[in-house]
């Protein structure tokens, strides 16, 4: 889909090698079992899917050859980077640059660059964006953590022990419980992992506050600003853990903009209890004050009263006792 995107647009074939990701079997000839949401992908975008003949190289337009070339040309020597995001964002670049110095080698005077332009206009428009993903079935474990190719992710505390999906983008990995997200985390390329998110364990600390301390998912957590100001001013111990643990709760609720806006009203009031906090919150739900009603002064009547008793009489009637 990047690759499509980078391009402006599909081709009305593609010619694919017989990965897994691609092809789950391979018969005899050109007869290939596709794999379903590769199909999906393709029928997304109206291509015809075309595999390779094992060992044919000829047949990707000595697409190999080309990677060895751009191998000795590119990572000799061997460049370091920080992170795959940046060595992608790098090798995007130099991609960029060497097509646009290269000669094209069947055209004179013309670069790669360029003529690529020119076999731009041939592509037909991309389409809506596909939302490609590998998804699995799993259930999560009573940690909160749930297993896929090697590694373990922590999903919300409610969907422990739960029957939960997967489903595996090419860079982040998200967690569905029937139709609720209940886990998103970047993507682990190594074994044996393991990525928490402290926030999926919060409603477990309600139970366990000692868990703050000595809890795997909460060790070095970077709280924010001022849930970290909170932490320090409420100090250690059973009954300091408890207290914050009941000002952790409130942000699911709340919202964490909101939690740190209370904490800071405290603080500046130089107060740190979890108790003013809360009465905080709960005065920000109120409804806003209604307003004044307008009263008008030196008001006039049309008819003004009368004293006159006699009147009183007369309503009682003729044979009203005296």
């Amino acid at each position: 889909v990047q690759g499509f995107e980078f391009f402006g647009g599909v081709a009305l074939r593609g010619i694919y090698d017989n990965m897994k990701t691609a092809v789950t079997a391979v018969f005899a000839g050109k007869d290939r079992a596709f794999n379903r949401r590769f199909l999906v992908m393709m029928d997304h975008h109206r291509i015809e899917p075309v595999a390779c003949t094992p060992a044919a190289g000829w047949e990707k337009g000595q697409v190999e050859n080309q990677v060895l070339n751009t191998r000795e040309s590119m990572f000799k020597p061997r460049p370091r980077f920080a992170s795959i995001e940046e060595g992608n964002a790098w090798l995007m670049a130099e991609s960029l640059r060497q097509a646009s110095a290269q000669a094209h080698p069947a055209l004179a005077g013309m670069t790669v660059a360029e003529a690529f332009e020119i076999e731009r206009g041939s592509l037909r428009p991309l389409g809506p964006a596909f939302d490609g993903f590998f998804e699995s079935d799993h259930v999560a474990s009573s940690t909160c953590l749930v297993s896929f190719d090697r590694n373990r992710y922590s999903v919300m505390a409610k969907a422990g022990r739960q029957a939960v999906q997967v489903r595996a983008y090419a860079t982040r990995i998200v967690i569905r419980c029937g139709d609720e997200v209940v886990a998103e985390h970047p993507r682990l390329f190594g074994r044996d992992q393991v990525l928490y998110d402290p926030w999926h364990y919060v409603p477990v600390l309600a139970r366990k506050p000692g868990a703050l301390r000595n809890g795997a998912p909460f060790m070095d957590w970077p709280l924010p600003p001022g849930l970290a100001a909170l932490r320090k001013a409420l100090g250690k111990g059973n009954d300091a853990d408890r207290r914050f643990v009941r000002v952790l709760a409130q942000v699911p609720e709340e919202g964490l903009e909101a939690v740190e806006a209370a904490i800071q009203e405290a603080l500046q009031a130089g107060l740190s209890s979890d108790e003013v906090i809360l009465n905080i919150l709960s005065r920000r739900r109120l409804p806003p004050p209604s307003e004044p009603i307008s009263v008008l002064t030196n008001l006039r009547l049309v008819h003004p009263p009368q004293a006159d008793c006699a009147r009183y009489d007369r309503a009682r009637g003729i044979h009203a006792a005296a």
